[in-house]
Formats: structure tokens, sequence, C-alpha cells
């Protein structure tokens, strides 16, 4: 058994070595791009759940304007501040915004539906 399977931290740790001491050879490239890919999934599936979450909260504002209140706005502005910090740190997201927001979209939705009485 590897140590990919052993012990996964360990193993993130031996890799970051070789990297850092050019020992290119003795890299576990077949995991270590999947893990690199891995990375890029988890930021777009981050932007979709902050997306989710704004227009969940945008929705509950727009159609529920009884229960506003500070919470809701503190949420609708964190998510705007997270999202803006996500696509600086990552300007690549930018391409994948549309289809970001189809799936946000139906996530809001379902936070509606949840937290509506």
């Amino acid at each position: 058994m590897q140590l990919y399977e052993r012990d996964f931290y360990a193993w993130t740790q031996e890799q970051a070595a070789l990297l850092r001491a050019g020992r290119l050879e003795q890299l576990d490239t077949v995991h270590l791009a999947e893990e690199i890919e891995a990375l890029g999934r988890q930021e777009r599936r981050e932007l979709v759940n902050r997306l989710g979450i704004l227009l969940g909260h945008l929705l509950k504002w727009q159609f529920q304007p009884q229960l506003r209140g500070k919470s809701w706005q503190a949420t609708i502005i964190e998510q705007r501040q997270e999202i803006q910090e996500l696509i600086a740190e990552s300007p690549s997201l930018k391409a994948y915004l549309a289809e970001a927001m189809e799936k946000a979209y139906r996530k809001g939705l379902l936070l509606v539906v949840r937290e509506t009485p």
C-alpha cells in the first residue's frame, strides 16, 4: 500500500519536499495530478455554494420584505465579498460564472424552500 493511501497528510508533505528539492523524478505524478485537479473543482464548488447562499438570501429579501433583518443583510454582504475575493484570487473562474449561476440558483431556491414557513 502506497503512502498516498496510508497517510494522505504525510504524502502531501513528502510531495512538497520533493518539489522543493527539485527531485521531480520521485514525485507521485498520477496522484499529484488528481489532487491538483480536485483543488480546482473545490474552487468551483465554493463559488457555486457562495452564489447559492447569496441568491437564496436575495430571493428571501425580495419576496419576504416583512422578514428582512440585519442577519440577512449581513449574509448578503458577506457572500458578495467572499465571491469577489474568490474571483480576484482565481480570475479564470469568471469563465465558469454563467454555469455556476445556474447551479447556484437551484441551490438558492432550495435554501428559500427550506427556510420559508
